[in-house]
């Protein structure tokens, strides 16, 4: 996994630090266990993904629902927000 090892270090040995630095009490620490946590990523696929051939327009994505999905949006924007972070847009 990586981290900032210089932040991990720190928060590691002092974790009252981060609570000073957000403006809350340091004791705070004392209840909070501190770790690095990796999150795995799962795989999602987009409908439709309509890409421009000129710059000055825009990308659109479409995503099509035949049942209710309570979920639908949150999932919707990371996937467009996935999409976004692993493509290169020239």
């Amino acid at each position: 996994m990586k981290t900032d090892s210089i932040f991990y270090r720190l928060f590691q040995s002092f974790p009252s630090i981060f609570f000073e630095l957000i403006q809350q009490p340091p004791q705070l620490a004392n209840v909070y266990q501190f770790s690095s946590v990796e999150v795995k990523q799962l795989s999602f696929r987009i409908d439709g993904v309509f890409l421009p051939n000129s710059t000055e327009l825009p990308i659109y994505f479409s995503e099509v629902q035949f049942q209710p999905d309570k979920k639908f949006y949150s999932r919707f924007f990371t996937e467009v927000l996935n999409y976004l972070d692993k493509t290169e847009l020239t």
